[in-house]
């Protein structure tokens, strides 16, 4: 938990509070467990999610309408997203599941992951407060706004180069995936008409996929 804590950059006085954020239903009901689910923790973690990225946005961007608003927020918020902030923490290594849920793969299941996440920012927000909540969601986050913008563009202009010849299809593919569950690194390939055309690294498999897409447009244009 230590490891955890030090990755999230905050140390709880109620460590009960991060072990309920991390323990699935399946857990909960098979052990019976007296705190329960994180099901709670996930509801509530949501709205403040929501809460702190709409005021972020907000103020960030006081000349953008409702509408352009609301898309950077489901984009920021979404579940792709949180799941990436679960690989940079390595939450998956931390959750408590029930054994079905265990062998069925539920470690890696994305919605569990992302559950997990917006359980432990409720977990951060109960026990310090809505500032160090504020800071979580900043630092894993809306730090990330400007970059994730920009590495989205990586991919769309590859498809957009890439459709001036009809027919032509990408696919992306893994080739490596090192380091301990709560630092994790991959390297994603990107492939054209069958055809390697550039590899990229990053702490997610989506952003390793940004830089694989990078390196191809530099290389087909």
């Amino acid at each position: 938990m230590e490891t955890l804590e030090s990755k999230l950059g905050y140390r709880f006085k109620d460590r009960s509070l991060l072990e309920n954020a991390l323990t699935h239903s399946s857990y909960a009901n098979e052990a019976h467990s007296p705190m329960g689910s994180n099901e709670r923790l996930e509801f509530l973690g949501d709205s403040i999610l929501g809460m702190v990225t709409a005021d972020y946005l907000f103020q960030k961007h006081p000349d953008e309408p409702e509408g352009d608003l609301t898309r950077i927020r489901a984009s920021l918020v979404c579940e792709e997203s949180l799941v990436e902030v679960a690989e940079v923490l390595g939450l998956g290594a931390y959750l408590k599941l029930g054994k079905g849920e265990e062998t069925g793969g539920g470690r890696e299941r994305p919605s569990i992951r992302a559950d997990a996440v917006e359980a432990v920012l409720a977990a951060v927000y109960l026990d310090g407060g809505l500032d160090e909540a504020r800071k979580i969601v900043q630092r894993f986050i809306l730090d990330k706004e400007t970059e994730k913008s920009e590495s989205r563009d990586y991919k769309t202009a590859l498809q957009e180069l890439v459709q001036r010849t009809p027919g032509k299809t990408i696919s992306y593919r893994l080739v490596e995936e090192t380091g301990p569950d709560h630092c994790r690194s991959f390297v994603m390939e990107v492939w054209v008409d069958g055809r390697s055309q550039g590899r990229g690294q990053g702490r997610s498999k989506k952003e390793a996929e940004q830089m694989a897409a990078k390196a191809a447009i530099a290389r087909l244009k």
